[in-house]
């Protein structure tokens, strides 16, 4: 037998994919089995919940306690706060090795924890990294290293302009205004390079994505500025999320809408609005007056730090314009959290209002359900950017909308009448867009089957993680 040991970020988004992905591993090789390490750091609830869940698989999971040492979460301190975990990953480690007979083959780091690449040299081990975004913005993040490091750019001197730069990752050019805000803060910034620093130090790097959606952005990344690359994707947690909500009310309310009539609004584990910005989205939704389903949550508790969760209103009634749900009653619904791959996975929806998280995209084109893009956070607007100017597969509302504030600026608020243009393109115009989502949606299917493009490649990586102990048949 041969042991890897994983260690994602126990985030869910994140976590979730890097267990998939461990059991897609496992599955496909007989003498491998993982150990899944789960930090004290940002503690997700879910998180816990999740891996409760999971049946019996040759993953096992081990809790690590938090360091005495660890400060308040937030990009100053992540670095500073890997540091005081890497004992606790190399202690456990050990202890895994001295209570298996397995031969330890290496790590798979979270990209968020790539400094514990030092613990796998320590140990004399290869550590492999987990892309959890596109192709595209692996090879932005490295562009971005070089233009600061051999350029002498700084990239936080941008946050203001719209200059154009040309990014291997991009078939065209990318604006400014698209580069994610942890690039932009000078706080964020010092974090972010850091951990394409270290990322660049891994043996390889599996990125949740398949070579027909990002032919030209993976082969970009062949010029050797990242390590080697393994598309690995689409690594999706589709079944047990559609077992668990078959039966919900939300499920039922769906049952009774025509084929392809809803508009599904979700905005990811950290999309939320302020009161204003609610009203604009609901006055948006009764002009154009197609059916609904409408995920709308409240920001987290301000004193519960900067990775608390969002939670449901007690009563949305109290934030929506007065009137909207009686106005709406036959047309729409309003929900908390959403089941969102069961929805996604319904005959009823049409059209998907997204932040535009990457796991968000990959589960929409798994549906063949085409995107109405209003990214908020993160590496949002360069996905936007992707879908609608690279691969033709959304449409726009605000390409280039952030809800992160940098320095003194204020939060924009989207009107009503932009809303409501990107939802009608999306519903009623955007037929090459369907079209092609559609065709995407066939090719992400075959990526995964025995003999598709990704299938291959993690045949490849257990390959050559592993040499030539057998496989399973």
């Amino acid at each position: 037998m041969a042991e890897l040991v994983f260690i994602p970020m126990p985030r869910m988004g994140h976590f979730a994919s890097m267990v998939e992905l461990a059991r897609l591993l496992v599955d496909l090789h007989s003498e491998l089995s993982i150990t899944v390490l789960i930090l004290k750091l940002n503690p997700d609830a879910q998180v816990t919940a999740y891996v409760h869940s999971l049946t019996a698989t040759r993953i096992k999971f081990i809790h690590l306690p938090q360091p005495e040492t660890q400060k308040d979460i937030s990009f100053s301190n992540h670095i500073s706060n890997l540091q005081a975990h890497a004992p606790l990953v190399k202690d456990a480690t050990n202890n895994i090795l001295h209570h298996s007979s397995s031969r330890f083959i290496g790590f798979v780091f979270d990209l968020f924890l790539t400094p514990f690449i030092d613990v796998g040299n320590q140990l004399g081990v290869p550590s492999y990294v987990f892309y959890a975004s596109s192709a595209a913005f692996l090879g932005f993040q490295s562009h971005a290293l070089s233009l600061q490091d051999e350029q002498n750019v700084n990239i936080v001197e941008l946050k203001d302009s719209d200059t154009e730069f040309t990014i291997p990752s991009y078939i065209n050019p990318v604006s400014s205004k698209l580069f994610p805000t942890i690039l932009l803060n000078p706080e964020s910034n010092s974090m972010a390079t850091t951990l394409v620093r270290w990322l660049r130090k891994a043996k390889g790097i599996m990125i949740n994505t398949f070579w027909e959606l990002e032919s030209h952005a993976i082969s970009s990344l062949s010029n050797g500025s990242v390590p080697p690359v393994y598309p690995v994707g689409p690594i999706l947690d589709l079944e047990r999320k559609s077992e668990v909500h078959q039966n919900s009310d939300i499920m039922k309310w769906l049952d009774e809408q025509p084929r392809s009539s809803v508009v599904f609004l979700c905005f990811g584990s950290g999309g939320n609005f302020n009161e204003d910005q609610v009203k604009e989205i609901a006055s948006a939704l009764e002009q154009i007056g197609h059916r609904f389903l409408w995920s709308l949550r409240q920001p987290p508790d301000p004193f519960k730090g900067p990775m608390a969760s969002q939670t449901d209103y007690d009563d949305a009634s109290e934030i929506l314009p007065e009137g909207f749900l009686d106005r709406t009653h036959g047309i729409g619904k309003i929900i908390g959290w959403a089941p969102q791959v069961a929805i996604l996975g319904h005959p009823a929806i049409g059209g998907f209002v997204s932040h535009c998280g990457w796991n968000s995209i990959l589960e929409s084109i798994w549906f063949g359900v085409p995107i109405a893009t209003w990214p908020l956070y993160a590496e949002q607007q360069l996905n936007a950017f992707k879908l609608v100017t690279e691969l033709g597969i959304a449409v726009e509302i605000k390409m280039d909308y952030r809800i992160e504030v940098i320095g003194n600026g204020e939060v924009e608020i989207l009107r009503a009448e932009t809303i409501e243009k990107g939802i009608r393109c999306m519903m009623d115009k955007g037929r090459d867009a369907r079209k092609r989502v559609k065709e995407m949606s066939e090719k992400i299917r075959r990526a995964l089957m025995d003999g598709g493009s990704s299938h291959s490649t993690i045949r490849d990586f257990i390959n050559d993680v592993m040499g030539s102990m057998p496989k399973k048949n």
